[in-house]
């Protein structure tokens, strides 16, 4: 039958698809990184201290979160295209609210804009997904991992301006600080646009329709296929720890740098070798979670966060380049994690619910991070940076015991 050359065929549409995509990441990378550099450092500078510098990391992470559930059940209904289309629309206009918080000094305003803006990080990270709606099971991980790299650019570009984006916003009357958030706007902005306009056919209905037509109707089931729910439960731990343990350890290093003397543009410099390293060497990820599998892949990603705790912790606090060599094994352990991962939560679901699946497992991806960023702070506050970045290299090693637990052979039940 020709049923199983059309489930393991490539799709004709899925070249336009990761075209349509990749733009859109290009553009949206730069709004991803506006929060992640200089949030930290606004909200010390409009609160005075930092004990609370984690708090815009926790808010606009909590945003993502709310923000992965609606896109994921969006998705669901309506497709991939809506639901990412009006993600970085929120993420926009969470974006021109920071501004104006800053603008006005309204710490209440930057909390909730914060927020808001979170959508945009819950977007570009659901992007992936879209990207492996279509691809074949042995190259998942490349098409998803193509989806990811795209983001590079504008995620490195974006750090490295801070300090003419600060020009700008002190010459338009709007706090320095708060520069990376203009471009934030017109770059999640402009995404949604791309995407609103150009992702067409839609990945996730078509796959769907896919999926229905390759399967005889006496085997489909009314949710349209049974879960592995041991693998989603891997899949999930791989990327919540991944993701727990890079968004502590990155949000307080500029703290720490700036704190020791480094300039915003220092630390800006060592965000955009992190970022870049986040995304990057996701066609490897992706290489490798496709040749090596999912498994071997994710405890990499482990081993690596560990690594990038234990140099963090042991960096002089004066040297920028162990910090930035710390933060790019941050980064690559960050990229093993959430490459193998997704492609173990795509492979155990359905696509009949995948979408709504994928955004409930990013709900606790974007949780985790928001625990992160509130945690690490206090840490910071309480111990030092030494302290947290140890700790959090030592907690990336659970994913171990999470692998061994799933590789064990199911229990065979007999008559």
């Amino acid at each position: 039958m020709n049923t199983t050359a059309t489930a393991i065929a490539p799709h004709p549409a899925q070249r336009r698809i990761l075209t349509v995509l990749v733009t859109a990441q290009i553009l949206s990378g730069a709004g991803l990184a506006a929060g992640i550099t200089v949030g930290a450092l606004l909200a010390q500078d409009m609160l005075g201290g930092a004990g609370w510098a984690g708090l815009p990391s926790a808010l606009f992470t909590i945003g993502s979160a709310a923000a992965a559930a609606l896109i994921g059940r969006t998705s669901q209904r309506l497709g991939r295209r809506t639901g990412l289309t009006a993600g970085y629309t929120a993420g926009a206009l969470g974006a021109v609210g920071v501004v104006a918080a800053a603008a006005a000094d309204n710490v209440v305003l930057l909390f909730a804009s914060l927020f808001v803006y979170g959508a945009g990080t819950a977007t570009n990270l659901q992007a992936r997904y879209a990207g492996a709606d279509l691809a074949v099971p042995r190259h998942r991980g490349r098409a998803l991992s193509t989806v990811m790299v795209a983001t590079t650019l504008g995620a490195v570009a974006g750090p490295n301006l801070v300090t003419p984006l600060g020009n700008l916003a002190r010459a338009v009357g709007v706090p320095e600080l708060a520069g990376p958030f203009l471009l934030a706007a017109a770059a999640y902005a402009s995404a949604a646009l791309v995407l609103g306009l150009a992702l067409r056919p839609d990945p996730l209905t078509t796959a769907r329709a896919r999926a229905a037509a390759d399967t005889p109707a006496s085997a489909v089931s009314a949710d349209g296929g049974a879960a592995d729910t041991r693998m989603l439960f891997l899949g999930t731990v791989v990327m919540v720890l991944a993701q727990l343990v890079m968004v502590a350890i990155m949000t307080m290093t500029p703290v720490h740098m700036t704190g020791h003397g480094h300039s915003v543009g220092a630390a800006g410099l060592v965000i955009a070798v992190h970022v870049g390293a986040m995304y990057l060497p996701s066609p490897l990820s992706g290489l490798l979670v496709d040749r090596w599998g999912r498994l071997p892949v994710a405890a990499a990603s482990g081993i690596t966060l560990l690594a990038s705790g234990l140099l963090a912790a042991l960096a002089p606090p004066h040297s920028v380049g162990l910090l930035a060599l710390a933060l790019a094994l941050l980064g690559l352990g960050w990229s093993f994690g959430i490459v193998s991962g997704t492609a173990i939560i795509t492979d155990a679901a359905p696509p009949a619910t995948r979408a709504r699946t994928q955004g409930l497992v990013d709900v606790a991806i974007a949780v985790a991070g928001a625990g992160g960023g509130l945690a690490s702070g206090m840490v910071v506050a309480a111990g030092s940076y030494a302290l947290l970045s140890l700790l959090g290299g030592l907690l990336a090693l659970a994913v171990l015991p999470a692998i061994a637990w799933s590789a064990r052979p199911l229990p065979v039940t007999g008559s």
